[in-house]
């Protein structure tokens, strides 16, 4: 909140459900490009898409690489509000680490809001072999649903869009989830 400081539009990365699932108000979303970050499903979920006892994944952002996206803009009057929102909904424990990143869009660039993952963090999952992936998306399911679904969602709203995402094709076939695609 301090590093926006309320003087003007806020802008928002979005590079996973926060594209087809936004939950807040907004007047603008633009295709948008950040270098050095990409989009990686290395997060354990305990509550969203998986349980303690058989963890599931999402999304981070993880350092390296580019990421094809997103960008929302929320309204001066809205920031606050919405910021308050999102911090209930990607930061209930604190795991993600939130930064302000440059992202280039076709009508220029913007300083957006994204969500990151250390890989120092304990969620962080490090490289996951396909067998891995085939149990986890077999078995995994939380309060909003299976990380299969969550992972296909993903990939079937960055295809509408024309985002193209080698990385998450290749996962998907090696979870067994290709014939969702």
């Amino acid at each position: 909140m301090q590093q926006w400081g309320g003087q003007g539009d806020l802008w928002l990365f979005g590079y996973a459900s926060l594209i087809w699932r936004p939950d807040f108000d907004h007047t603008e979303q633009r295709t948008a490009l950040t270098h050095g970050w990409h989009r990686a499903l290395q997060m354990w979920s305990r509550v969203n898409r998986g349980t303690p006892e058989v963890p599931g994944l999402v999304f981070a952002l993880l350092s390296g690489g580019s990421c094809k996206g997103a960008v929302f803009r929320v309204p001066q009057a809205l920031g606050a509000a919405t910021l308050t929102q999102l911090w209930d909904r990607e930061m209930p424990t604190g795991v993600y680490d939130p930064r302000w990143l440059r992202c280039q869009t076709p009508q220029g660039p913007v300083q957006a809001l994204a969500f990151t993952l250390s890989r120092r963090s304990p969620n962080f999952t490090g490289e996951l072999s396909a067998q891995q992936l085939r149990a986890i998306f077999a078995r995994a399911t939380g309060r909003y649903g299976s990380t299969r679904d969550y992972a296909l969602q993903t990939w079937h709203c960055l295809a509408q869009r024309d985002i193209h995402d080698a990385r998450l094709l290749q996962l998907l076939h090696d979870a067994g989830a290709a014939d969702g695609v």
